[in-house]
């Protein structure tokens, strides 16, 4: 039993005991490599000593590290005083280079380069003595220090005089071009030559420099060959066009077919930079048949060629648009297409998995280059396939590539943008945190683009899809640990609230903020979704939904039981005097922060006191004179009453950055503030007005639709009625004249007719008479109606739909035209009420 409990406790809480003493072995070479005092009074230096006789101590019998030191402190030495620096300290780090180790040299290079680049000194002065001592060790035995001083030495060449670069840097450079010299010598020559050829005109770099770049492209060795190449380009541009193609584009070609890939490579990567010098004959005839001999060179033979193609070909291909047949155009699509796919192919002799992965990233680099070459309406035919499959590859480097360039191809795209929403929704829904991540970079924009120009995104099913996968693509990240992943994808949400209408803000994405804001535990992720819910409360238009909003705010946050919840009402407070207007903030925001001098936390105190001084420069006298005394006795009571020391030391120096905020602030800062609250107020009464207009339309269409109800039922009744009518008059006449037939049949043929037969007659005129007194009366009605449903319309029509400035007149114009349209409906029910009063009696 004891043993048990004995091995647990060795291996319970630091693990096992074996782990323990390794550990104690390892601390103690730490506690034995501690200085020593004699190392310590060696290290040592007198502190009477200014800083330049300390350095010249230091250099003299100082240590290593303690030279490496002064050296690095050197320009900050040179900016003191200049003259005694190189008169003291720089002969000795000149003599401490010879022989020293790499630490040393390499923290000379760089203090050197720091000198030169930041034109502390004045170049003609110290000229000599810095570029001597740079050319001295620039062909050093250790390959890193040489690259160093050599990249000093390139820096310092846009600093140094014409005469100085000829004097010091060529005649070394044409010493050093002959074999008898070192590769890496010969290659430092040809870096340098073309560094220097950008400094003189065209006429020297022609007669000096052009045939030692010709000698050096002739090298026996390949790597100079690759390096001069490279260099061609700066010649070219140094030269001019005319000199490009007589006397380099023969080199280029030459080199673009040498034995050596790496010679190949930089000589197409050359001809690709200068397509823009080259004329369009020698582009249909030289530069055209090249790319289309590579383009046609398999993957699998030349891997370093293709991949370098594949990063230049947006380039090349528009470079070329005007000098290519539509054969060619196509054949440079296809090629485009098959390198999408690179090393996805299951068939064998696959290509290099690195470099087939290199290919499709740089695949999608070129993308907005190649919607661009082919157009946007070839988009579907053409390149649509070949950008699904890069969106849906199977690494994530290339996924990353094609999320990262996803809104530059929105934006070429115009109206057909709903075509990409499918692989839009892909990248949203990735599993690898990488590709959402270069997705929210341009978020913004793609939205913008997708939600502007796709006008029936609302009646297709994906736009549901659209806003539930940005919903999964925010519950993703916010599950993950990246925080600041999180805290981008909040900041880039906040352009929702102008994108979205806000019934889905606030049904969907303003519940999700909000618990964001309550639940998550990063302070930056929390200020984050403060700016964007204040974003969305800004920009909701609906009052109702408005009051629902800041009335959560108050009831969980400003009043929450949570001290933490309290704390982040005060940070909402802190975004929302930057994205609301003035009015708006103490209206809604300054009382229940105030509140806030109540609360028994102490921290949630302190975090107000801080608050103050932005409170109080949100009020204006006199208008916000109530709102003020309330905030002076915030501040009495917090000065009285309070008993943590923290809020007291807090609380006294907001005090006297109260004193002072009235008289620090220039009157021209004050008067931008105005200004900018002025149009934030402005913009806040536009949305009320537009809210107000929105509202007015809406029961304009629904009194509308009801009277178009209520009419068409009123004929349905009419015209029944007017048939029964119809059919009652022709029984009428029938009866008289049944009656009639009777009663001559009666009587004898040669007898008058009494006068009892002449109501009859009577009655037969007036039932013969009286439909078409009844159909002349509702002819006269319909047209009646017809005018009055007309005027009715055009008083209904006239509300506007766009917010203009004179939102507030067109609203009262709005209201006399319903009412003069109301008074005009009365007037002309009255006359066709008299005028079938009148026909009545006619």
């Amino acid at each position: 039993m004891f043993p048990s409990r004995m091995n647990v406790n060795q291996c319970g809480l630091f693990g096992p005991m074996d782990e323990l003493q390794e550990l104690v072995l390892m601390e103690r070479p730490v506690r034995r490599s501690l200085k020593t005092a004699e190392e310590i009074d060696q290290l040592t230096v007198d502190e009477d000593l200014n800083d330049i006789e300390r350095a010249v101590y230091l250099l003299s019998i100082g240590q290593e590290v303690q030279r490496v030191s002064v050296i690095s402190n050197l320009p900050s030495l040179v900016r003191q005083n200049p003259a005694e620096t190189f008169r003291r300290v720089v002969p000795k780090v000149r003599d401490i280079l010879n022989g020293s180790g790499a630490e040393i040299q390499l923290a000379a290079a760089a203090s050197f380069l720091t000198i030169l680049q930041d034109d502390i000194i004045l170049i003609h002065t110290h000229t000599y003595s810095i570029l001597k001592t740079v050319l001295l060790h620039l062909n050093h035995r250790d390959t890193v220090v040489s690259n160093a001083w050599l990249e000093t030495l390139l820096s310092a060449i846009n600093a140094l005089p014409k005469e100085t670069i000829k004097q010091e840097v060529l005649n070394p450079l044409l010493y050093q071009s002959h074999l008898s010299h070192s590769v890496p010598a010969r290659v430092a020559s040809c870096r340098i030559l073309g560094r220097v050829a950008s400094k003189f005109d065209s006429h020297i770099v022609k007669k000096e420099l052009l045939p030692l770049a010709r000698s050096f492209c002739q090298d026996v060795d390949c790597e100079v060959r690759t390096c001069m190449c490279r260099q061609l380009e700066s010649i070219a541009r140094a030269t001019g066009v005319d000199d490009t193609r007589m006397e380099l584009l023969p080199e280029l070609l030459e080199l673009a077919e040498d034995e050596e890939r790496s010679v190949r490579l930089a000589a197409f990567d050359t001809i690709i930079n200068l397509l823009e010098m080259i004329n369009s004959d020698d582009k249909l005839h030289v530069v055209v048949p090249l790319v289309m001999s590579v383009c046609e060179t398999p993957l699998q033979t030349d891997e370093v060629i293709v991949a370098s193609l594949s990063f230049q070909f947006g380039k090349l291909c528009s470079g070329l648009t005007g000098s290519l047949s539509d054969e060619q155009r196509s054949c440079l699509l296809q090629h485009f297409k098959v390198l999408c796919v690179a090393g996805l192919q299951t068939e064998g002799n696959q290509t290099d998995i690195n470099e087939s992965k290199l290919i499709r990233c740089n695949c999608c680099y070129n993308l907005p280059a190649m919607v661009v070459f082919a157009g946007s309406t070839h988009f579907l035919s053409e390149l649509y396939s070949s950008f699904s499959s890069l969106c849906c590859d199977p690494e994530v480097s290339v996924r990353r590539s094609a999320a990262a360039s996803f809104h530059q191809v929105v934006k070429l795209l115009g109206s057909n943008v709903q075509v990409v929403l499918k692989e839009l929704l892909v990248l949203l829904q990735d599993d690898a945190l990488e590709v959402l991540d270069a997705l929210m970079n341009h978020l913004e924009e793609t939205l913008e683009a997708i939600l502007s120009r796709g006008e029936n995104l609302t009646l297709d099913n994906k736009f549901p899809e659209l806003l539930s996968a940005l919903l999964l693509a925010e519950q993703k990240v916010g599950c993950s640990l990246r925080w600041r992943l999180h805290e981008k994808l909040l900041q880039h949400y906040s352009c929702l609230a102008r994108l979205l209408p806000g019934e889905l803000l606030h049904q969907s994405f303003a519940p999700r903020i909000f618990v964001i804001l309550t639940t998550n535990k990063v302070l930056p992720v929390q200020r984050e979704a403060a700016r964007t819910f204040c974003m969305f409360l800004r920009y909701n238009r609906k009052q109702e939904q408005r009051q629902e909003l800041m009335e959560r705010v108050i009831q969980d946050l400003a009043q929450g039981r949570s001290y933490w919840n309290r704390l982040r009402f005060l940070d909402v407070c802190e975004t929302a005097s930057e994205i609301f207007s003035r009015k708006y903030f103490n209206k809604h925001f300054l009382v229940p922060a105030l509140e806030l001098v109540h609360d028994p936390v102490a921290n949630v105190r302190y975090k107000l006191c801080q608050l103050l001084p932005r409170l109080r420069s949100l009020l204006r006298l006199p208008a916000d004179k109530q709102l003020l005394q309330q905030l002076d006795f915030c501040v009495q009571k917090l000065l009285c009453r309070e008993k943590d020391k923290d809020v007291v030391a807090t609380i006294r120096q907001t005090v006297l950055e109260l004193d002072k905020l009235d008289f620090t602030e220039p009157f021209h800062k004050r008067q931008a503030r105005d200004v900018l609250d002025q149009k934030k107020e402005t913009e806040e009464c536009l949305l009320l007005e537009m809210e107000q207009l929105e509202r007015q339309q809406s029961e304009a269409k629904v009194v509308e639709r009801k009277r178009r109800d209520s009419k068409s039922s009123l004929s349905a009744t009419k015209s029944m009625s007017l048939s029964g009518a119809a059919l009652s008059s022709g029984k009428e006449m029938r009866k008289a004249k049944l009656s009639r037939s009777r009663s001559l049949s009666s009587q004898p043929t040669t007898s008058k007719p009494t006068t009892s037969e002449r109501p009859v007659k009577v009655k037969d005129l007036n039932s013969t008479s009286g439909p078409g007194m009844s159909s002349t009366s509702q002819n006269k009605d319909d047209s009646l109606r017809n005018i009055q449903f007309t005027m009715a319309t055009q008083s209904t029509s006239s509300v506007p739909v766009l917010i203009r400035s004179n939102t507030t007149s067109l609203l009262d114009r709005q209201g006399c035209g319903v009412k003069e349209g109301q008074s005009r409906k009365l007037s002309m029910n009255r006359k066709s009420n008299s005028f079938s009063v009148q026909s009545g009696r006619d």
